[in-house]
């Protein structure tokens, strides 16, 4: 459910504002095309996927081509005398031989080897996709967060700032009904206490704010600018818990991640078998040499070898192999059952705290509602003195805690 949260966020579009307020989709996009994690996560796929051209250059043929070149003395001598070596082409002495020589190689059969360890590469490179969506995922809602803390963070400031400056006017104006014996000392050090207390807390949300800005500027790559809370929750999500599990079983990247590296776990069994087959394979070449031998000026060979090689002992290295890979492919067996078990339960868990959330704005709301009303009634009857400095005091913190508690439930609501 925080992972749908996540794409429902991302297509979402702000109000229009201020030319200099940072949108979350404009947050969003930024962390997509600059975060570091992400950036290292694509070139790891990158390198997996050159395994699928790899495990198919297998099945290619392959040509190669050499030569040589060389320096060689030789004396004849013959029991016939030295007119032997006249008979023999007056070879005797220092000659250079070299020539050159292609080589194609094509294997014919490698025991399904080839076809599993292709199907075993797609099947990572697959996995690796559902791996990346997973991070793109993880830091998308890293960015939400991240931009919805800095949200929260500027809204309790301006409430804490907007409290002490109400604060320090009741304290001027305590004092001077002090002066003229309206009040009591009493009173005038409940709001000085109050003030106090209301400027201690305005720092502490300044520390916060900042502690979020520094996770917003790692997240998304640079300091926020004035941020804008996002409009209400779409309705795209799934309209059930029941339909929510659903989609999460089958298509969470989670799942098909795992789902996609159990099947390469198969394919790497059989390929391990395919160790244990007959192997076919054939060569042809052709060879030019020169000046090879005393005798040999020059000479041009072609060969085609067919090849058929049949294991008969590797010391049981093969079947350990297979035995070890068989054993991977049940543990991604049983990691692909955790996979979609950790899934559901995190839906239960994101689906349950949306209804909470969904439940707490609205007693937010009408808690802020109350407490603004009954605030103007404290000080009204406190003009008329059916209320203490106190009880207005207590009202206006009231009234402030709900301010902030709403503003932080809107925040979770994301």
């Amino acid at each position: 459910m925080l992972m749908a949260l996540v794409g429902m966020a991302a297509s979402l579009a702000l109000p229009g504002g201020s030319a200099r307020a940072e949108s979350l989709i404009q947050a969003l996009a930024s962390a997509y095309n600059n975060n570091p994690t992400l950036a290292a996560e694509r070139a790891r796929l990158r390198a997996t996927d050159e395994g699928v051209p790899l495990a198919r250059a297998d099945r290619l043929p392959q040509l190669s081509a050499s030569g040589e070149v060389g320096v060689r003395n030789q004396q004849l001598r013959s029991k016939l005398g030295s007119s032997s070596t006249a008979l023999l082409g007056g070879r005797d002495g220092t000659h250079h031989p070299h020539g050159y020589a292609f080589t194609l190689t094509q294997s014919l059969f490698r025991g399904f080897r080839t076809r599993n360890a292709l199907r075993e590469a797609e099947a990572n490179v697959l996995a690796g996709r559902e791996g990346l969506r997973k991070v793109e995922q993880d830091t998308l809602l890293l960015a939400v967060t991240a931009y919805m803390n800095v949200v929260r963070d500027q809204a309790v400031v301006r409430l804490r700032e907007n409290n002490v400056k109400v604060l320090t006017e009741q304290l001027t104006a305590t004092k001077d009904r002090f002066e003229v014996g309206e009040v009591t000392k009493t009173d005038v050090a409940q709001a000085e206490a109050r003030r106090a207390g209301a400027v201690s807390e305005l720092d502490a949300a300044q520390a916060d704010l900042k502690a979020s800005r520094a996770e917003y500027e790692r997240v998304i790559g640079h300091p926020p600018s004035f941020l804008a809370a996002p409009p209400p929750m779409s309705t795209r999500l799934p309209r059930t818990l029941a339909e929510a599990i659903d989609i999460g079983s089958t298509s969470h990247p989670e799942v098909l991640q795992a789902l996609f590296l159990e099947q390469a776990a198969r394919y790497a069994v059989r390929q391990i078998i395919g160790e244990t087959l007959p192997q076919v394979s054939l060569e042809a070449k052709f060879s030019e040499s020169f000046d090879s031998s005393l005798t040999t000026r020059e000479l041009e060979e072609t060969t085609v070898t067919g090849r058929l090689s049949v294991p008969l002992y590797s010391g049981g290295g093969p079947s350990a192999r297979i035995r070890a890979a068989r054993h991977t492919e049940g543990q991604r067996r049983r990691e692909l059952d955790a996979a979609r078990r950790q899934v559901q339960a995190d839906i239960v868990s994101a689906w349950s705290r949306l209804e909470a959330a969904k439940a707490q704005i609205e007693s937010a709301e009408a808690q802020v509602r109350a407490t603004r009303i009954a605030l103007n009634g404290v000080r009204e009857e406190e003009k008329v003195g059916q209320r203490t400095i106190l009880d207005v005091l207590d009202a206006e913190q009231e009234q402030l805690d709900a301010q902030v508690t709403l503003v932080r439930t809107r925040r979770d609501m994301v």
